[in-house]
């Protein structure tokens, strides 16, 4: 672990990516939910002709405005963009026994329903996966805070890669702005983390980024993905 870090020290993003790429050729994947800083790293490995597999986790609940940003991503880049999704038995049993909003009712129902609609497919897309790119920045949660340049993931056996973890939200935006990199328009409404239509609103000023997430809960607004 101790070598992989010095390596990455000091290395741009498109740098760190290339340089993993060589260490695990075919191996190394990126999850993106459209969010501002996926679309910065997904305009630098595409410009960049990395080797990275990208994928997204289709919910069935996302905003018809991310649909929309699929699209235009697709539509940009002329890249492959792998979707997975929940399984279908899954979901049915779900709504079937609780309704189509249970998460509302309690943490529990809430982690259960983002454990399937998430959780499940997540961990089909990182099969075979040494090394997995996120989109995660330190000043997004307190969970985040602490988190490192590389870390190891010891449920799933691989490297966790997030080289904007210590990028500011102005630098994300800088970025976006001056590569004309598509971006979600609800974040100019206030939407700063987006995640599943109903579980997401936009934030009020001096809020954390993530305050809108999961709102009606006192704390911890993570889906289990990372936390």
């Amino acid at each position: 672990m101790t070598d992989i870090t010095t390596a990455l020290d000091n290395l741009s993003v498109a740098e760190g990516i290339q340089y993993l790429t060589e260490q695990y050729p075919g191996a190394v994947a990126f999850s993106t939910s459209f969010g501002q800083e996926d679309q910065v790293i997904a305009d630098i490995i595409w410009k960049n002709q990395l080797p990275v597999r990208v994928f997204t986790l289709d919910t069935g609940r996302l905003f018809q405005e991310t649909y929309d940003l699929i699209d235009l991503t697709m539509a940009r880049y002329k890249q492959p963009i792998d979707v997975y999704f929940p399984e279908t038995a899954a979901v049915e049993q779900l709504i079937r026994q609780k309704g189509p909003n249970s998460f509302y009712e309690s943490v529990a129902n809430r982690k259960e329903c983002c454990g399937i609609r998430k959780i499940v497919p997540l961990n089909r897309a990182l099969e075979g996966v040494k090394v997995w790119i996120t989109g995660l920045r330190a000043e997004q949660s307190e969970n985040r805070h602490d988190m490192k340049v590389i870390e190891w993931d010891e449920q799933r056996r691989l490297y966790k890669y997030n080289p904007l973890i210590h990028w500011g939200y102005d630098e994300v935006i800088q970025y976006l702005s001056e590569h004309n990199v598509p971006y979600n328009k609800l974040h100019d409404k206030g939407f700063i983390s987006i995640g599943c239509a109903p579980c997401t609103r936009a934030i009020e000023p001096g809020e954390q980024p993530r305050a809108g997430r999961w709102w009606w809960e006192e704390s911890h607004k993570e889906c289990g993905l990372h936390g």
